[in-house]
């Protein structure tokens, strides 16, 4: 019988989807937007909120896989909801549970694009979770990061060293750029702080 995402194991993963990390291809905006409209429409937005590009594809400066993660907003008495999973199906993706771990809010999260025979196709993640979920700190990083060249190219310099060293071995790589983005999202909390402080 044919396996389904959900079936695959974590050796399966790392051995069919190893990290490949790719120059920023200037089409990615354009991708993105084009799925958001598919979404709001398909969807609705009574359940997407706001939805937002993020993630390595979203910051032009740097090398990126070239995956489309998207960050969705959802109302709180949406997380989880059977129906919301049944919606984003119908669009053509795969809900995967994301559980809590290490003080960061369990949140929804969707695959597109997987092809198990190899094929290449775009492939998108979405993060869903309500407004005051950690995950939204992922647009300030990413903001932060396209405006701070040198800051971009430190991280960009990480992924390579990581990417060479994990190629397959995806925890190992998202594992490794955990501090990086903590202590990223730490300074600009801090700088935002500042800043109300002296206004």
């Amino acid at each position: 019988m044919r396996k389904r995402l959900q079936d695959l194991s974590r050796d399966d993963w790392n051995t069919l989807f190893p990290i490949e990390l790719v120059d920023h291809n200037p089409d990615w905006k354009n991708i993105f937007e084009k799925e958001k409209r598919k979404i709001l429409s398909e969807v609705g937005k009574d359940i997407v909120l706001r939805i937002e590009h993020f993630g390595s594809s979203a910051i032009p400066a740097i090398k990126s896989k070239p995956y489309i993660d998207i960050l969705i907003e959802i109302p709180n008495d949406l997380l989880f909801d059977d129906r919301v999973i049944v919606k984003f199906e119908a669009v053509g993706y795969t809900h995967f549970k994301v559980p809590e771990r290490d003080n960061i809010d369990a949140y929804m999260s969707f695959g597109k694009g997987y092809n198990l025979e190899g094929k290449k196709e775009q492939i998108f993640h979405i993060h869903m979770c309500p407004k005051d979920n950690y995950m939204w700190n992922q647009i300030a990083f990413r903001d932060y990061l396209n405006e701070n060249h040198a800051k971009a190219k430190e991280y960009e310099a990480l992924k390579l060293k990581l990417a060479a060293k994990h190629k397959n071995d995806r925890g190992a790589y998202v594992l490794g750029k955990t501090n990086f983005v903590k202590e990223t999202v730490e300074m600009i909390a801090e700088m935002n702080s500042s800043k109300g402080d002296k206004e």
